[in-house]
């Protein structure tokens, strides 16, 4: 009798400890399809940089140096991991900053057909970069508690499945922006 119970008991943990180790690798694998779907994303806003620049550079040529460091962080992006994409992506929200108060001194570049397209594909590359993160968040959290509540974080701890980051915004985007009228 005690055997049984013994073998049902291993049994029981055997499975137990199969079903944790393919639920850690399906949501491993959904992190890491929930980034990929952001970089995406944030790859198709980089792509909109170099036409965005070259269009302000033709009527603010003198603030060229604010312009060259966008385009040379929007080159050097494919070639980052998942942790400097993140930080490259808080340094270009900075220049796209930057770019924006320059256009605040040229009213006709505002005007200008060119521009107004390339503002509206990246008002719409924004949102879409907003739902990515709010998805990627989401299993994000998923996966962490999967992996930090007890007794799955003692196998997840075995097995080295990590904690995972969130994608969070930077304290620059966190602050007031003035509108002045």
């Amino acid at each position: 009798m005690w055997v049984y119970l013994l073998i049902g008991i291993v049994s029981f943990l055997i499975l137990y400890f199969i079903f944790l180790v393919n639920l850690f690798i399906k949501w491993s694998n959904k992190v890491k399809e929930a980034f990929s779907t952001m970089d995406v994303y944030l790859k198709k806003r980089w792509d909109l940089i170099p036409n965005l620049v070259s269009v302000v550079k033709g009527y603010a040529s003198h603030e060229s140096e604010t312009l060259e460091s966008v385009v040379q962080l929007r080159n050097s992006y494919n070639d980052l991991n998942k942790e400097d994409k993140v930080k490259s992506n808080e340094e270009l929200n900075e220049g796209l900053q930057k770019i924006m108060i320059l256009v605040e001194n040229y009213p006709e570049l505002k005007a200008d057909k060119q521009f107004q397209n390339l503002m509206s594909n990246l008002t719409n590359v924004e949102d879409e970069i907003a739902n990515s993160r709010k998805y990627y968040n989401a299993v994000i959290r998923i996966y962490n508690n999967k992996i930090q509540v007890f007794p799955n974080n003692i196998i997840a701890k075995v097995l080295r499945f990590k904690k995972e980051d969130m994608f969070l915004i930077s304290d620059n985007e966190k602050e007031n922006v003035s509108v002045k009228l």
